[in-house]
This record gives C-alpha cells, structure tokens and sequence, in this order.
C-alpha cells in the first residue's frame, strides 16, 4: 500500500524513536490522524517547546528550564554540596530523585566512555567535573555509571583522573535485586552481592 507522503514521513520519523518499530509507528501516526486536531496541536506545541525552552545547567549539565541560571538542584539550598551524585544521563537523574534518598547534588556525564561508539572523554563532561572538584567544597562523588563495560571503564578513568586529598570516591552497591532469587543470579551479580555484604545491625 503507497501512503501518502506526510503520513509516511511521520511514520518514518516516529520510527527513528528509540523502542519504536514500524508497526508502533504506524499506530501512532494513525492514531494521530483521526483524531481531534488539538492532539496534534497540543503535541506540535510540545515538541517545539521541547528544544526552543530547555538548555543544559552550566553547573550539572542537567536538562533545564531556559533562561535559568542553574537548575533547580543546583539552585537548592536544601541540597548538600559537598556530595555529587555522578550519573551519565538525565534519565538517571530522574531515577535517582524517585528514590526519595538522595540530597545531595548531580553531575551528568552526558554519557559513558565507548571507543567502538568513538566516545572519548572530550566527548562527555569529565573535564567539567574534574574542574567542579578541584574548585573545592565536594567530599564525595558517588559515581552512579551504569554495570556495563562502558560505565565500569568510565568510573575508573574518572577514578584516574580525581585523585585529590579530602575527596571520597564511592561506587554504587551491587548485587541481588530486591526479590531475586539467589539461585537464577548469574555468577558476577553474585560476586559483586558477596563483595557488597554488609553488617547486619
């Protein structure tokens, strides 16, 4: 079946989407076609504002409001400054703000260190960050990358990089997932929930 040409392009716009095949695309797109024209307005409306009204904190590199000096962590009072949660991206921000426990601040790394992706480290905002730390006030990085090649290599170069006295370098414990069991765990997870054993009080 030949479609016409503006519902094929956002077809094969939606497509481009991360999680969004052919057929969830054409969903989309037909949905969008039949119904009331303030979906699509409102959703034209969104997308536009999406690029036009956020830039990145200068401090953090978390997404912001436009026009904003620092973003709302970084602009709290509330927040602990001497404790950086370092994260690749603002999606784990999101994460980590869900939890309820953290209140301390945020570094985004706007990715992880990937030599067959030709990500090196001018690529993401190591510099920034070794920069923040040198300038004082922060005694801790919780480095928050994620458990892959990628965020393991990433937390180490980081780890080479900040070596300054009074400044405390943390991973992120690892192991068994709440509910888990013991016996479907594969080998590594296992090791790293034995490594990452702690007392019981």
């Amino acid at each position: 079946m030949i479609l016409p040409a503006p519902i094929q392009n956002l077809i094969d716009a939606f497509s481009r989407l991360p999680g969004i095949g052919p057929k969830t695309a054409s969903r989309l797109t037909f949905f969008l076609l039949n119904a009331p024209e303030e979906i699509a307005g409102e959703l034209s409306t969104a997308l536009h504002e999406l690029k036009a009204n956020t830039v990145d904190c200068p401090i953090c590199f978390n997404v912001t409001s436009a026009g904003r000096t620092e973003c709302e962590v970084c602009a709290s009072p509330e927040r602990d400054p001497g404790l950086v949660c370092v994260v690749e991206e603002p999606l784990d921000v999101l994460a980590m703000e869900r939890t309820g426990g953290f209140q301390g601040r945020y570094h985004v790394l706007r990715g992880a260190l990937s030599p067959i992706e030709g990500i090196s480290p001018e690529d993401l905002t190591i510099r920034e960050l070794v920069m923040r730390v040198k300038a004082g006030d922060i005694r801790e990085l919780i480095l928050a990358t994620n458990p892959s090649m990628e965020g393991d290599a990433t937390a180490m170069f980081i780890q080479q990089q900040i070596n300054i006295p009074g400044v405390k370098l943390t991973r992120l414990a690892r192991g068994l997932p709440t509910g888990g069991d013991v016996e479907y765990a594969d080998q590594t997870t296992l090791l790293r929930a034995l490594m990452g054993r702690q007392e019981m009080n």
